[in-house]
């Protein structure tokens, strides 16, 4: 791995001006190429001080072995050489988005002597006109099947089409009249170039044309008494119109766009486009793609939108009117420029706010979020990457043993306030529900996120170490003198979440046994144990553990803003490649620990905002405190009610109905505390 010290070019020998640079390897491969308004100013950034490098600039720097640049002069031209070199070169640490898949699309070759409808995947060619993308393969293949009824050109191989001229036979759809059988001379070739440029006509969204036409020629056939054909031109009608009927109509029918939006997290993003044309959604795309570089949102839509349509470059047919994305484009005027230059006549990039189009925008959006779960998902369930992450953790932190047991541990709070921590766990790099835990947290520990990071450590070994000695315990149970109240501890090991609650080997739900469980998995010791925070968090929880005698447990910390993994006793992170699995395991882990986190805070915090002025009054007791709220719906009617129409609450009796008349009545001459909803939580003595 090379010194970027040693081929630093000098500050002076590098221009001002706008233009595109790229690094290679020491093998003299392209592994970065960029653009910048000011070359030196760009580049000097590369050769500051490593330690202040995110982490993927900083592996790529340390990778590359020489830098070049070239001077263009506008930033226009900048876009557009770097997109070609990008292309050119394919970059191990450019972000590229390529498809999960390879998306199937309608063709039709009419290049050829007799032009072909079939289903291609993969680049395109020449002289062949694409329709989509659509997806499943199922939905495209459906309607080449419909629409060869009105339009019967040619779908057949080309050896089955040789074969049909030698023998003077056409095949099967010859004979049932869906295909026009230019193989055996039925129909001209430029009546059948006619027929399939019709094809592409209805396809590319001008179908009220053909539609318009075929209910002409029915009414005239029924005019006729040629009832047979009228049925026959009937059912054609109805055949062209599914075609489009399996895509929601959307918008107006004059609207051709490319609506666009990303989900996103440290290491990955998803990408979606639906294809609209004539209001209609002909087409969905979709893309996962590694951040292997540090971008915002604006850098990766510029990217999106370079690589989509910079794939059909050659033809203006791909690039629709508006082009809808959830942030502006980086360089905004120079993608506008670069997008009008390829469609050679307007294209408007715009964020949608309202309307028909921006809930669409939403539903791209989700579409990008499901498939960046349903990726994230997959990968976490193979096998194959589950073991070589875990190899591979082991491996960069220098373990002697392999990591059969991983907790993760975060803390949640609001200023202070309500704070809890969880702890969850994963074995053989699979996530156990069923033994995740919870902590509550109050008194001293409760003051920093450092000090509770000690407490919840030392609580959950110390139960390990009663546990391992044999002595039942509690899982919950606060350390005494640590300032936690046993009774702000009362936490059943059970998820917040309805479905997803305590599990035995059999996967039968758990009874209410505290004390069995902790007795047998807390005494079973981590491999790993991964905080949430940088080095103040790692050595809080290193300190628990050595106070507690304990010195065969790692610990590590994850920074989530550079997603370095800090070591106890380290002065410098250890800094995973950003497309490491290793990197990807501890991420899951760690945000599954903030989820589960933040889940119980919000419990607890909805818990304590349930307070009224009903608690504050003596012998009110929960159940008719509900049942005031439910009958009279808030305290502010209550306040208003008289005392026979308390009484009329079931559990109320005359004395208490005075009470709270009583209680009511001094409190609404003060300031008046708003009361809250027992059950959701919302203010309702408005």
């Amino acid at each position: 791995m090379a010194n970027p010290v040693t081929y630093r070019p000098k500050t002076g020998e590098i221009p001002l001006d706008p233009g595109v640079y790229r690094f290679r390897d020491e093998h003299g491969r392209v592994i970065y190429v960029g653009k910048a308004k000011n070359l030196r100013s760009r580049l000097n950034s590369y050769f500051a001080n490593p330690q202040g490098l995110l982490a993927k600039t900083r592996s790529m720097v340390f990778t590359a072995a020489s830098v070049e640049w070239t001077v263009v002069g506008s930033e226009l031209e900048a876009l557009q050489l770097e997109y070609t070199w990008i292309k050119e070169f394919d970059p191990r640490f450019n972000i590229m988005f390529r498809d999960d898949k390879s998306y199937p699309y309608l063709a039709v070759t009419m290049g050829e002597k007799y032009p072909r409808a079939q289903v291609l995947r993969g680049d395109k060619k020449k002289d062949t006109r694409y329709f989509g993308p659509f997806y499943p393969a199922k939905a495209i293949r459906e309607t080449v099947d419909t629409m060869i009824r009105v339009f019967p050109v040619r779908t057949c191989s080309a050896g089955v089409f040789k074969r049909a001229e030698r023998t003077g036979r056409p095949c099967l759809l010859g004979y049932i009249d869906k295909c026009s059988a230019p193989c055996v001379g039925r129909i001209t070739p430029e009546d059948h170039r006619a027929l399939a440029a019709q094809f592409c006509d209805f396809m590319a969204g001008d179908s009220k044309k053909f539609i318009t036409g075929l209910e002409r020629k029915m009414a005239e056939a029924v005019a006729e008494l040629d009832y047979e054909s009228a049925a026959r031109l009937r059912d054609d009608i109805a055949a062209l119109r599914r075609v489009f009927e399996r895509n929601t109509v959307v918008l107006s029918e004059d609207t051709d766009a490319d609506i666009f939006a990303l989900e996103e997290d440290e290491l990955e993003a998803a990408a979606q486009v639906f294809h609209v044309r004539g209001g209609r959604i002909r087409g969905q795309r979709g893309w996962v793609v590694e951040k292997v570089e540090d971008m915002g949102t604006p850098e990766l839509v510029e990217h999106l939108l370079q690589q989509v349509y910079g794939e059909g470059s050659g033809s203006n047919e791909q690039i629709p009117r508006e082009v809808l994305v959830p942030v502006l484009p980086s360089h905004e005027e120079q993608m506008l420029e670069w997008l009008r230059g390829l469609r050679g006549s307007r294209v408007d990039v715009r964020v949608p706010q309202r309307g028909d189009k921006a809930t669409l925008l939403g539903t791209v959006a989700q579409n990008a979020a499901d498939a960046l779960r349903l990726h994230k998902s997959r990968r976490a369930g193979d096998i194959t990457t589950r073991s070589a992450a875990l190899q591979e953790l082991q491996e960069a932190l220098d373990l002697p043993q392999p990591l059969m047991r991983i907790e993760c541990f975060d803390i949640s709070h609001v200023q202070g306030t309500n704070v809890v921590a969880s702890m969850v766990v994963v074995e053989d790099g699979l996530p156990r529900k069923s033994e995740y835990r919870k902590f509550s947290i109050t008194g001293d520990a409760a003051r920093d996120d450092t000090a509770s990071m000690y407490d919840v450590i030392h609580r959950r070994f110390r139960n390990y170490l009663a546990g391992k000695a044999g002595e039942q315990v509690d899982a919950a149970a606060p350390d005494p003198g640590s300032g936690v109240q046993d009774a702000a501890v009362p936490e059943h090991p059970v998820l917040d979440e309805q479905d997803e609650r305590d599990v035995d080997e059999q996967g039968e739900p758990l009874k209410d046994t505290t004390t069995a469980i902790t007795r047998n998995r807390f005494a079973y010791p981590p491999s790993l144990v991964v905080v949430d925070g940088g080095p103040p968090q790692v050595a809080a929880a290193a300190r628990a553990l050595q106070d507690l005698g304990i010195d065969d447990v790692f610990v590590v910390g994850l920074a989530k803003r550079l997603e370095e993994v800090w070591v106890q006793d380290s002065e410098f992170p250890v800094i995973l490649p950003r497309a490491s699995e290793g990197l990807f395991m501890l991420q899951r882990i760690r945000d599954e620990a903030h989820r589960f986190a933040i889940t119980f805070h919000r419990q607890k915090r909805g818990k304590s905002m349930t307070a009224s002025v009903l608690d504050e009054i003596a012998g009110l007791g929960p159940a008719k405190r509900k049942a005031l709220l439910k009958h009279f719906g808030s305290v502010k009617k209550i306040r208003a009610a008289s005392v026979e129409e308390l009484v009329e609450v079931p559990g109320v009796g005359p004395s208490l109905a005075r009470t709270v008349r009583q209680a009511l009545g001094a409190q609404g001459e003060g300031a008046g505390t708003p009361a809250v909803n027992m059950t959701t939580g919302e203010i309702i003595d408005d």
